[in-house]
């Protein structure tokens, strides 16, 4: 439940580059400012697991932010492979369906249980905050985003995951319908001292944790500030 988490365990900072080095530098200088970092796909397409690994000794807990959407057979292969990194989070799309969900929590528990690690939460992606109302319109996905997003929400609960990356504006409608204990990671977030960038569906951290959110992702608000360390340490303060 939300308040198990100390605030600066709430921020997660994504990490999106290439630059093994400077990811590194990063991780290491947040280190005990905020709850973790998140790797994308960026990263590991330029860097895989030991790239992971090397981040990883910083300190900070891992959101390995992939997003698998496959078949069933494929994405808990890949769940599998990731899971002896250690990683806190994982996810994977939720519209890749129930089963494949199923099989992503089931190949994340079997495997860390094996490797002797902690399961990571593994968590399903139900609609990208980039997208708006014009946007899933223009590719054919008609109705409501809160109503797509509790729907999915709903099916990644009923497919044993343990919750759902959403937009801030979707978390009471999702708590409402999956209960206090299902974990809501809400990318988006913007202080309101930065700038928006390519984001529609935003909220500012204090909003995020006073609607209920478990884990916020935070981004270019730390990452492309003069200082981050000073970005990071800001946002903590305005949580409290």
């Amino acid at each position: 439940m939300t308040d198990k988490l100390a605030p600066h365990d709430r921020i997660f900072c994504a990490i999106d580059t290439t630059d093994l080095a400077h990811a590194i530098d990063l991780a290491s200088n947040l280190s005990g400012v905020i709850g973790g970092a998140k790797l994308g796909k960026e990263f590991f397409a330029a860097h895989g697991p030991q790239g992971v690994r090397e981040v990883a000794k910083a300190g900070l807990p891992i959101f390995l932010d992939v997003k698998y959407h496959d078949i069933p057979n494929t994405v808990a292969g890949a769940i599998r492979a990731v899971t002896p990194l250690g990683l806190k989070i994982v996810n994977v799309h939720a519209t890749g369906g129930f089963e494949m969900m199923k099989r992503a929590g089931e190949a994340a528990r079997e495997t860390a249980d094996k490797a002797g690690v902690d399961a990571p939460w593994v968590i399903a992606v139900t609609v990208l905050t980039s997208l708006d109302q014009v946007d899933l319109d223009d590719v054919g996905l008609a109705g409501p985003i809160s109503e797509r997003v509790v729907k999915l929400a709903e099916l990644t609960q009923k497919a044993g995951l343990d919750g759902v990356v959403c937009s801030a504006q979707e978390i009471t409608a999702v708590r409402a319908a999956c209960g206090p204990d299902f974990k809501l990671i809400t990318p988006g977030i913007r202080p309101a001292w930065s700038s928006s960038d390519d984001q529609k569906r935003i909220v500012t951290p204090r909003d995020a944790v006073a609607m209920g959110t478990d884990v916020m992702v935070i981004g270019r608000p730390i990452t492309k500030a003069d200082d981050p360390v000073k970005a990071a340490k800001r946002i903590v303060d305005e949580l409290f």
